[in-house]
């Protein structure tokens, strides 16, 4: 049986479609380039005046011809709000995704509750901020003396609550991202070819058994990168975690104190920031990007780790 020959002018189109594309994707390295390079020139005098000494130090001193500036306490509470929020949101949103992707519930019923979630990541971050305000922050209180008063022992609870905080700006921000993982987790099981299912079922394995021993599983790497994704966004949100961590500059181990995070930071202080303090605060940015970017490479090294081991 003999092919079809490929025409002149579909060969000047696959071409065009190839170079079309690789365009593109050098488009977007260019673009992530450009943007490190600007940091980085703009972060250069901050960066050769205080070296690393920046990221592990805790002292600020803003008066003209003494600077110094050191952003330990917002590279702790970045990572220890994001952190936290993983912890909530990751439960709940494979748990939902899970709920949403069996058949609980009738069809119709099951795309409102999906659209729903869906709608929680169109709900701007000033209005999360407000309603951590006004909701999350009175509900907190007596939680958070309960903790101190009989768990003050621990560090993470050794200081008492005064409102705002790493704690209730962690537990909102676990709902704002929220809908991340829910969605890419949902849609990963959903993508899973019917098969699995019916060959566990069929083998006599229970339905909650062929869920968490072969669908989660095999659903690992799409579940996964929904929490990296995530991640990068606890990592980077600004309104409101600003709104209600507190902003304070002291290092404190305590969720229930006041603290601060590098995102924060930048929105609070870069509008009258001058000299020598913008180059810091762009490095503190540059620092943001790097934690990210080591943060996202590890994860995706282990999802590619369990990949090969489960082919």
């Amino acid at each position: 049986m003999r092919t079809r020959q490929t025409s002149p002018h579909e060969k000047r189109v696959d071409r065009a479609l190839v170079l079309s594309t690789r365009v593109a994707a050098g488009l977007v390295w260019l673009l992530l380039a450009a943007i490190v390079v600007a940091i980085v020139y703009y972060a250069w005098p901050a960066m050769q005046q205080f070296g690393f000494g920046f990221v592990t130090s805790t002292t600020r001193n803003p008066a003209s011809g003494r600077e110094q500036y050191g952003i330990l306490p917002m590279v702790y509470g970045t990572f220890i709000s994001s952190f936290i929020a993983l912890l909530f949101a990751v439960p709940l949103g494979l748990g939902a995704a899970i709920f949403l992707n069996e058949d609980f519930l009738p069809v119709r019923l099951r795309g409102v509750l999906i659209f729903l979630v869906e709608l929680l990541a169109a709900i701007p971050s000033v209005i999360y901020g407000l309603w951590g305000i006004f909701v999350v922050i009175p509900l907190m209180e007596p939680v958070g003396d309960w903790l101190h008063a009989n768990l003050g022992w621990i560090p993470l609870f050794g200081s008492p609550s005064i409102g705002p905080g790493i704690l209730p700006a962690s537990i909102v921000l676990a709902i704002m991202i929220l809908p991340i993982t829910t969605s890419l987790s949902q849609s990963s099981l959903l993508a899973l070819p019917s098969d699995l299912r019916a060959g566990a079922l069929g083998l006599g394995a229970s339905r909650w058994t062929t869920i968490f021993r072969v669908l989660i599983p095999a659903a690992f790497s799409g579940i996964a990168g929904g929490v990296l994704l995530a991640l990068g966004r606890a990592l980077g949100e600004t309104m409101a975690v600003t709104m209600l961590i507190g902003n304070s500059n002291q290092l404190s181990f305590s969720l229930l104190a006041p603290g601060n995070t590098i995102a924060s930071l930048l929105a609070n202080q870069f509008a009258e920031a001058k000299d020598l303090q913008v180059s810091a605060l762009v490095y503190a940015a540059l620092v943001l990007v790097m934690m990210t970017f080591v943060v996202n490479a590890l994860g995706f090294r282990i999802v590619e780790s369990v990949r090969r081991k489960n082919r």
